[in-house]
C-alpha cells in the first residue's frame, strides 16, 4: 500500500527511485530509535545530518544552493513516508516550510547563507507564529519588530512552536507596523546564536507528539539587522504566509494518510494474531466491516491527496482546495486511528502499542496549520463568490 501507487497522477520514474531512497534510510535511520525519541523528548541532531547526508531535504529546491532541482513531489514523498514509519518526531514538516519561504521570498544572501544549512541539516529551523493570544487569526499577533537605525528591536512571545527547543534559525512573523492590520505583518529572520535577549521556555508537555522538542520563546527586545527582512519591503508577511500555507495545509494531509497506512497496517496484523472466542479476531464480521470502512476512507483520501499534490506541482492548487486536503485528511485521520486502537480492544490503550501514541499524535492535525473549524470557514467563502 502507496500513495504513489500506480504512479499515474504525477510521479516519474525519478519520483519513484527517490521514494526507495527514502524509504529505506527511515527503515535504518529512524523506524529502530522511533521510542527512544518520544522517551527523550527530541530527535537529536545527528538524526538531522543523517538526512542531510541521505539527499531527502530540499528535494524542491535549486542545486545551485544545495537542493535536487526538482519539484514538491519530492518533499511530498519525504512527508509521507516518515508518517507511514509511524513518526511524527521528526520536524521536517516545518523545515521544508521555512526552507520554501527562503526559496520564494528570501534575498540572495540569505538563501546561499541558510538554504545549504537547512537542506544539509546542520541547521534546524522553526516558524514563530501562533502566541498566547493569537492562533488562527494571524492578524492578531502581538510581537513586534520596530525600526531602530540600521536594526529592528524584536519583542515579544511564541507558542506552541515545533522544533523550537533546537531551531538555529526562526522565521518569525512580527508586527512592523502596528497600526496596519495584516498589511503591518513581515517575516523576519532570527538566528539563535547570534540573538541576545532570545530565550526559550521550559519543553511543552503535550498529549502527543512527544518526540518533538515543541517550546515557547520569547524575544527580549532582540537586535535583528534589517536585511534579515524577508522579501523586498515591510509589511509583506500576511501575504507571503497566505501563498505558502497551501504547502503547509496539504503536508499535514499527506501526513495523515501515511499515519492512516502506518495505523491500518499495524492494525491487520494484530486482528490476524489475536484470537478470541476460539477464532481470528480477523474472523469476526464487525471487525471486517471496520477494516472495510478503514481502507476506503484511506483509499478516498489517497486519490484527493494524489489530486492535490499533481495540482501543487502545475501551481495550480488554490486555497479552498488546500483547506480541504487539511480538514478531511485530519478528520478521516482522527477517525480511523480511533477504530484502530478500539480493534486492539486493552492493548491498544497501553504505549508499548504504535497505535496508542499514533492516536495521541492525530489529535493534534485538527488543530495545528489553521483549526479545521477555520478551513471550513475558508472553504465556506469559496463558496460564496
Amino acid at each position: 500500500m502507496t500513495l504513489y501507487s500506480p504512479f499515474d497522477k504525477w510521479a516519474t520514474e525519478e519520483h519513484k527511485l527517490f521514494s526507495d531512497s527514502v524509504q529505506k534510510f527511515y527503515e535504518e535511520e529512524m523506524s529502530p530509535n522511533i521510542e527512544e525519541w518520544v522517551d527523550q523528548g527530541k530527535v537529536p541532531n545527528s538524526f538531522w545530518e543523517k538526512a542531510g547526508d541521505s539527499g531527502i531535504m530540499g528535494g524542491a529546491v535549486p542545486e545551485s544552493v544545495g537542493g535536487f532541482g526538482g519539484d514538491i513531489g519530492f518533499d511530498s514523498i519525504t512527508v509521507y513516508e516518515q508518517a507511514r514509519k509511524g513518526d511524527s518526531g521528526w520536524g521536517y514538516g516545518i523545515q521544508s516550510i521555512v526552507i520554501h519561504y527562503l526559496n520564494s521570498y528570501g534575498t540572495d544572501e540569505q538563501k546561499s547563507k541558510w538554504l545549504p544549512r537547512l537542506i544539509a541539516g546542520t541547521s534546524i529551523a522553526a516558524l514563530a507564529m501562533t502566541e498566547p493570544g493569537a492562533g488562527s487569526d494571524l492578524q492578531a499577533i502581538k510581537t513586534s519588530a520596530k525600526r531602530d537605525g540600521n536594526q529592528y528591536r524584536l519583542n515579544g512571545s511564541k507558542i506552541f512552536i515545533t522544533n523550537g527547543g533546537s531551531a538555529d534559525l526562526i522565521v518569525v512573523a512580527a508586527k512592523t507596523d502596528i497600526s496596519a492590520g495584516a498589511r503591518g505583518i513581515s517575516l523576519v529572520l532570527l538566528d539563535t546564536k547570534e540573538a541576545d535577549g532570545f530565550r526559550r521556555g521550559r519543553p511543552l508537555k503535550k498529549l502527543g507528539l512527544k518526540g518533538n522538542d515543541t517550546a515557547e520563546l520569547f524575544f527580549d527586545d532582540i537586535k535583528i539587522p534589517l536585511t534579515n527582512l524577508i522579501g523586498p519591503e515591510e509589511g509583506q508577511g500576511f501575504y507571503q504566509m497566505m501563498k505558502q500555507l497551501p504547502w503547509e495545509r496539504l503536508l499535514i494531509g499527506i501526513t495523515a494518510l501515511g499515519a492512516i497506512d502506518f495505523a491500518f497496517e499495524e492494525t491487520v496484523k494484530y486482528v490476524q494474531e489475536r484470537k478470541a472466542f476460539g477464532k481470528r479476531i480477523m474472523d469476526l464480521q464487525n471487525t471486517r466491516f471496520k477494516l472495510a470502512e478503514a481502507k476506503t476512507k484511506a483509499e478516498v483520501l489517497r486519490s484527493f491527496v494524489n489530486d492535490c499534490v499533481a495540482r501543487l506541482i502545475d501551481g495550480k492548487l488554490d486555497a479552498a482546495t488546500a483547506s480541504m486536503a487539511k480538514y478531511w485528511g485530519s478528520q478521516v485521520q482522527n477517525e480511523v486511528m480511533d477504530e484502530c486502537l478500539q480493534l486492539h480492544g486493552g492493548y491498544g490503550y497501553i504505549l508499548d502499542y504504535p497505535i496508542a501514541r499514533m492516536y495521541a499524535d492525530a489529535r493534534v492535525q485538527k488543530i495545528y496549520g489553521g483549526s479545521n473549524e477555520i478551513m471550513k470557514e475558508l472553504i465556506a467563502r469559496s463558496l460564496d463568490q
